[in-house]
């Protein structure tokens, strides 16, 4: 379920761009608006900046540690892939709204974050045992 979510994050992303460069959807519909576009880069940039390493340390954490050991960790992989899948998309669409060239910086770097948490079995069972 993880691996789905985790594709299918990055799938969306594309359908985005894709949507948004064949002119199906409107982009710079808000391009004008640039007191809100200010409020906008400078929490998402926040969100960003605070979400990459709390999302990567995640499971690091003593009492979420102690909760995958009695058998959360689909929850909490969860929860830390949907982070930063949230803020890929919403940056991936802010670009598009206001094209801003920060929302597709920031897009780029959360997808390159996205590599650091791939779900795979090795990482599974590595993540499962940390002691």
């Amino acid at each position: 379920m993880i691996k789905i979510t985790y594709w299918l994050s990055i799938g969306i992303a594309l359908l985005l761009v894709l949507l948004f460069e064949t002119d199906t959807l409107m982009p710079g519909v808000l391009a004008d608006d640039v007191s809100v576009q200010f409020v906008v880069v400078t929490l998402t940039e926040l969100f960003t900046i605070c979400v990459i390493p709390l999302a990567v340390r995640l499971l690091r954490f003593n009492k979420i540690r102690t909760k995958i050991k009695a058998g959360g960790y689909c929850k909490w992989a969860m929860i830390r892939l949907l982070m930063l899948s949230l803020l890929l998309n919403a940056n991936t669409i802010l670009y598009y709204i206001y094209m801003n060239v920060a929302f597709g910086y920031m897009a780029i770097i959360m997808l390159i974050s996205m590599a650091f948490i791939y779900p795979s079995e090795s990482r599974m069972k590595r993540e499962m045992t940390i002691e």
